[in-house]
């Protein structure tokens, strides 16, 4: 073969070979699993999300890794679970555990460890132009996206939500009278929406790619509180407000819209780059609606899954997760297949045809999902999730949960009490089974306690000081 032949040899091979996606991941912050008009929302109007369902896979039985945000954050950027990085709760509570209650939480870590290797290191190292745009929550200045592999950082911080979601997107009305801001975002003009112009900033950062693949990291904070919608829409729906509803809150809806409308700001612009058919876009959230109070009205409604943010139960962790994977996923497809953000960071590699770290990834917990993309019938080498929040929250006591199927068992480790749950005949969770059905009960919380044990879980300590009501 002379030089000639050789160098159209490999020219031709290039040609043939296929070129990695380019990656949009939109993560909402505390949308619920039912607040999508496509899972079932009765007030909320969410036309690009389920436009985007009709044009890749739903997942019906999607998870978080935990009930609150920071540690699915860290699980979604190393693959890995939140109990074995140590990162169980969010920064500003990991070293301050409350001492009234019954059991004393663990301390934990507050900063995504740098010895971690990041879905952003890979891909970047593999020669991605990798952006994150707006909440981070994972440490530290020392700690920010720029040291775990992102180029750009457009408002990521130490805080998990804003003073406002108006410009100039400060103050201190919230959160303790601690000031906060949003770094990055100057030049507003007042009006401005936090959503609308975090979706700004991530066009300006896939036009800045160029010709280059990328990963954008777009963490909106809506849903989160404080709950503020555009007034012209919470008038639109609180004029749709009636009887009957599950979801009431207009403000909450209006966010909700916003939400929506800015995912369509992105899908368009993808559109208009000719970037779509070589694009892959994630929507999910990072844990279950909020179902508390802000300000005397309740946020969301999780309906027909119980509870919400805080708790393992099925409205704490199941979330909302569509994958759009032009000319491989089926469109409009479904899948029942539990999974869990642990499993983006080996699916994503996988996507992108690399290996990573070989040391980082002996630890990693999550399943590549893309043989599920491509056949959303399968099923995963893999027959249970975990869940482990040894910390308490308004909706909880600090728990454990094991997911086998549609098995489910909560054990509390305030007193050790468990339930049991059948999530084929009652997703609702209504019914507790531990009492009937003691051997099922009793092999899945020896299976949950050896996971606990060989991922060094860390476990919250009875208080010598708790003295019980009353006494």
């Amino acid at each position: 073969m002379n030089r000639r032949t050789f160098l159209q040899t490999l020219a031709a091979a290039g040609a043939l070979a296929p070129r990695p996606p380019n990656f949009v991941f939109a993560l909402a912050d505390d949308l619920g699993w039912a607040d999508t008009a496509t899972y079932g929302a009765d007030l909320h109007e969410t036309p690009n999300i389920d436009r985007m369902a009709g044009e890749g896979v739903k997942f019906l039985r999607a998870y978080a890794a935990s009930p609150v945000c920071t540690p699915t954050r860290a699980s979604i950027h190393t693959g890995k679970h939140p109990a074995r990085l140590h990162m169980t709760i969010w920064r500003e509570a990991a070293r301050k555990p409350p001492l009234k209650n019954r059991v004393v939480p663990p301390v934990v870590e507050e900063n995504l460890p740098h010895q971690e290797t990041t879905l952003a290191e890979v891909l970047r190292g593999a020669g991605y132009f990798t952006a994150h745009i707006g909440k981070w929550h994972l440490g530290g200045a020392e700690h920010y996206p720029e040291t775990h592999g992102f180029d750009v950082n457009i408002g990521g911080t130490v805080w998990g939500a804003p003073a406002t979601f108006f410009y100039p997107y400060r103050g201190s009305q919230l959160y303790g009278g601690e000031y906060r801001y949003v770094p990055g975002l100057h030049g507003g003009k007042p009006g401005e929406y936090l959503t609308d112009r975090l979706t700004e900033e991530a066009l300006k950062a896939i036009d800045a790619a160029g010709q280059r693949l990328f990963f954008l990291n777009l963490c909106y904070h809506t849903v989160h509180t404080p709950i503020e919608g555009k007034p012209e829409l919470v008038e639109r729906y609180r004029g749709k407000l009636k009887a009957g509803l599950h979801h009431k809150n207009a403000a909450y809806a209006a966010m909700v819209h916003s939400l929506d409308e800015n995912l369509g700001r992105v899908l368009a612009r993808l559109d208009e780059r000719g970037l779509a058919a070589r694009t892959v876009v994630i929507f999910t959230s990072d844990n279950g609606g909020y179902v508390n109070q802000y300000r005397g009205q309740t946020v969301t409604d999780n309906w027909p899954l119980r509870s919400g943010k805080g708790s393992l139960y099925e409205g704490g962790i199941r979330v909302p997760l569509i994958v759009r994977w032009p000319g491989v996923a089926p469109a409009g497809a479904l899948c029942r297949e539990p999974v869990s953000s642990i499993d983006y960071y080996p699916t994503m590699l996988e996507m992108a045809g690399l290996s990573g770290d070989a040391k980082h990834n002996a630890g990693v917990d999550g399943r590549s999902l893309v043989r599920l993309l491509k056949k959303p019938g399968a099923s995963l080498d893999r027959e249970e999730l975990f869940f482990h929040y040894p910390h308490y929250y308004p909706t909880t006591t600090p728990a454990s949960a094991i997911l086998a199927r549609d098995w489910k068992l909560v054990e509390y480790h305030e007193d050790g009490r468990t339930e049991l749950y059948d999530l084929g005949r009652d997703p609702g969770e209504s019914r507790d089974l531990a009492g009937d059905m003691p051997e099922i009960r009793a092999k899945l919380l020896a299976r949950l306690q050896a996971w606990r044990k060989s991922v060094d879980a860390q476990m919250p300590a009875p208080n010598p000081n708790w003295t019980p009501r009353g006494n």
